[in-house]
């Protein structure tokens, strides 16, 4: 396992992430504890959750996923555990937390951290990340900007000084964004910098086979401005694995909850995997291995976030993305993207 500085942060975190949204939902308590000791058993020490989780969001499991995350973390040493939890923004309008939540004011980052510090069973969180901008964005499957959806909104500098804040008191030690884009994470970082907040160490973003859009702005920036990529959904949903191609009703998160197909109902994305999964089997490998090797090993990416829904799925992603590709393998993929560019943005 390689450890990597995040940002500029005094973060160092493996450059393999557990993931928890399934936790509370497809994942009983149990399978998550084993799930996480088994990531702590590979040197995986990172751990992405998010207030708003289990994964699909819903209010009678809103903070399910901190509370099992809760209460495995405090049978651990705290200070060897990189913990990253979220603040949910208004965008998607989930009106079961905060009542809105109206806004990423600094009344509710407070409430939605002090709340995630409960739950986790800690008194502070390694990286705090802002879950999605409150602004007007494209974003899950949209893929134009439009001015006629412009809204009021909390000002970056504002959602800065409230993360200050609670920077001053101990209760976090780093802050990210997440579906982010260049002009978010710019303007994030110029205001650090120009008023002494702090400064976004890391952006958590989708990445995939099937969605490069990063490798556009966003990797210069996160370049120059020294911010880390969490790349989330490299296997995209499943879709990666090629079990779909077989059975286009295998059970998965695409299949039981049909809220998650707008990225990857696209017209391209069929003919994508299935060229992708041909590539990896002419080589000898499995269409996971491909997926995730060509994530983990790409040089802009700190750490990709491994999400399984069992234990047993979790020892098979550890197995995949343990050897990088040759130059050979990330030509053919080169080839391929030309032919399917982001079918999935």
């Amino acid at each position: 396992m390689l450890t990597r500085p995040l940002g500029t942060s005094p973060l160092l975190v493996p450059d393999l992430c557990l993931g928890t949204m399934t936790f509370g939902k497809q994942t009983a308590e149990a399978d998550a504890h084993a799930q996480l000791d088994l990531a702590l058993a590979h040197g995986i020490n990172f751990i992405d959750t998010a207030e708003m989780y289990a994964v699909p969001p819903r209010a009678e499991t809103y903070g399910t996923t901190e509370t099992i995350v809760g209460r495995w973390l405090v049978r651990q040493p705290r200070d060897r555990i990189v913990v990253a939890t979220k603040v949910a923004g208004p965008a998607r309008a989930l009106t079961w937390i905060r009542n809105g939540p109206p806004a990423l004011d600094r009344a509710n980052i407070r409430a939605a951290l002090e709340g995630s510090l409960r739950r986790l069973q800690t008194d502070y969180v390694d990286l705090y990340q802002i879950h999605w901008p409150e602004r007007n964005q494209p974003m899950f499957g949209q893929w134009q900007f439009d001015p006629a959806k412009e809204r009021d909104c909390t000002p970056i500098r504002a959602q800065l000084e409230a993360l200050a804040e609670l920077a001053a008191e101990g209760k976090l030690r780093a802050v990210g964004l997440s579906n982010e884009h260049p002009w978010g994470v710019m303007e994030f970082v110029r205001l650090a910098e120009e008023f002494g907040l702090p400064r976004a160490a890391s952006v958590q973003n989708a990445y995939s086979l099937l969605n490069r859009t990063f490798e556009g702005s966003l990797a210069e920036v996160c370049y120059r401005e020294k911010v880390g990529l969490l790349a989330y959904s490299a296997l995209a949903f499943g879709h990666l694995t090629g079990k779909y191609l077989d059975d286009p009703k295998a059970v998965g998160r695409i299949t039981l909850w049909h809220e998650f197909g707008q990225r990857y109902s696209k017209v391209n994305v069929a003919p994508a995997v299935a060229a992708y999964a041909a590539l990896a089997r002419r080589h000898g490998l499995t269409p996971t291995q491909l997926a995730l090797a060509f994530v983990r090993f790409r040089w802009f990416v700190a750490s990709t976030i491994l999400g399984a829904s069992s234990l047993a799925q979790l020892q098979e992603n550890l197995a995949a993305a343990a050897t990088p590709l040759s130059a050979e393998i990330l030509r053919e993929i080169d080839a391929l993207h030309l032919r399917y560019t982001n079918p999935a943005p």
